[in-house]
């Protein structure tokens, strides 16, 4: 390199000087905050031993038919490959930032054939022996390289991490979602089922109590007030009908949706019974597990590292930029001698930039990622006790679900042994016909009201489930963003 006039002793100076200013690096220190989360559930009744298979929850429940959904919107939902293309995205910006850190380089090559003018600033017709048309053969290289002195390219690349983090995390809160809406509806379908069966029981209880109102009329032994008042039950009964099928066909559509398929594609579940769902007394683990499971959570705190980071770039700007690029090549106006050592070319250039005035751009930058890295600190503690009310919420509403339950089943109990005294009683003569239809009616409405609460109870487990942080991926999240090093 001597050779082309390159001495390197005399950028040692240059270069010292800039490298001592590296202990003023503007990267951020960053620990999660420490949240407290509480000691342990409100509710006296919450068991804190660990939920069984929190991940594919579903699973659980034996129900092949929701398993099978499940499984398929986990394949196939919309919402969950948006998600993968936002990581890939993100992934993109990650490799971008971790781009910034290695040398930039570029190679090409040309054949430039030019003739000059002879009436143009060089005289080229007064020279001898430099001809008016020339042609320049060119081939080298280019590099560039930035040094990361005081960490703000560093410091972007932790940013850009965090994100990628964050973004997975988030899919991971889609997927969660998704499991859950599937869940739901599917249960909405299967109880809708339910009360279709006994809302069809009562009304064929009740027009069999019609009929017989009507000849009881007819012999004189019934106003027709009666018939009347029969009448008009019959109908309210069957007025409800048409509305427990369109809820159910709605959960159907809802299903195809979910599974990314056309709308219809699963309405053969019309005719599918319901489903024999026995609801489970849940462990729901210790209180403070849900922050580690949370999607929410563990986002809004990745976001928070993230902008902690953007501190340190913006920073970074405060301070001067080194930049060394270096050329080489060869040139020569004959391709014979093109590659030679008399027609190579070299370069190297240091270059320090230092943005001195910039009115107050620099600063205001600066302000501005304190003041974002601030919300997000907040956005992160919201995002913590929401959680907690989440989790609390659905704890309780599953409780409350499964006590109405228990008591839907004792009055059903209860109803079942009226109907068998009454068949009793009416096999030896001791009730009317008109008693029994009576209590089967009792009956059908109780198992209706049954079918109701199930339904309830059923769709506050999978609440339950979803606040607990259930049907959380940990293997979708790549190690190397888990910690943190992008």
């Amino acid at each position: 390199m001597n050779k082309h006039g390159f001495k390197a002793h005399r950028y040692l100076p240059l270069l010292a000087t800039a490298l001592s200013l590296a202990a003023c690096a503007t990267t951020q220190p960053y620990q999660a905050p420490t949240i407290n989360a509480g000691a342990s559930w409100a509710l006296a009744t919450a068991d804190a031993s660990a939920p069984h298979n929190l991940a594919r929850w579903w699973t659980t429940l034996k129900d092949p038919v929701l398993e099978r959904l499940v499984e398929t919107a986990l394949r196939q939902n919309l919402d969950l490959q948006q998600a993968a293309a936002r990581i890939e995205e993100a992934r993109a910006w990650r490799d971008r930032a971790a781009g910034r850190q290695l040398p930039a380089a570029a190679a090409g090559a040309s054949i430039n054939h030019r003739r000059q003018s002879r009436n143009g600033p060089l005289p080229v017709g007064r020279i001898p022996g430099l001809e008016v048309t020339q042609t320049i053969f060119d081939a080298g290289f280019d590099t560039s390289w930035e040094a990361d002195i005081f960490g703000g390219q560093r410091s972007a690349l932790q940013s850009a991490a965090a994100r990628l983090q964050a973004t997975e995390i988030e899919a991971q809160g889609v997927r969660m979602r998704v499991a859950a809406e599937v869940a739901r509806a599917w249960f909405s379908a299967s109880g809708a089922a339910a009360e279709q069966q006994a809302q069809r029981a009562a009304i064929a209880t009740l027009e069999q109590t019609f009929l017989l109102m009507q000849e009881r009329a007819s012999l004189g032994d019934a106003a027709l007030a009666e018939v009347d008042a029969a009448a008009a039950q019959l109908a309210a009964a069957k007025a409800a009908l048409p509305a427990i099928e369109a809820r159910q066909r709605t959960a159907i559509l809802s299903l195809g949706t979910l599974l990314g398929q056309l709308p219809e594609q699963e309405l053969a579940l019309l005719s599918a019974p319901p489903s024999p769902l026995i609801l489970p007394d849940l462990p729901v683990g210790e209180r403070a597990d849900i922050l580690r499971r949370r999607p929410d959570v563990l986002a809004a705190e990745r976001q928070l590292a993230a902008s902690t980071s953007d501190i340190g770039t913006a920073t970074a700007e405060l301070f001067p930029k080194l930049a060394i690029n270096v050329g080489g090549g060869f040139q020569a106006l004959d391709a014979g001698n093109w590659v030679s050592a008399d027609s190579s070319r070299f370069s190297i250039l240091p270059f320090i930039s230092w943005r001195l005035f910039d009115g107050g751009r620099v600063r205001a930058e600066i302000r501005a990622s304190k003041a974002r890295s601030q919300q997000a600190a907040l956005a992160y503690e919201q995002a913590v006790l929401a959680s907690l009310e989440d989790a609390e919420r659905s704890l309780g509403n599953y409780q409350a679900g499964l006590n109405s339950l228990n008591q839907q089943q004792e009055m059903l109990n209860a109803t079942r042994r009226s109907v068998a005294h009454a068949q009793a009683r009416m096999s030896v003569g001791e009730a009317s016909r008109m008693g029994l239809l009576s209590a089967e009616y009792q009956l059908h409405s109780a198992e209706l009201a049954r079918a109701q609460a199930r339904t309830a109870a059923a769709i506050q487990l999978v609440a339950l489930y979803k606040a607990l942080g259930g049907g959380w991926n940990i293997d979708a999240i790549s190690s190397n963003t888990a910690n943190g090093t992008g």
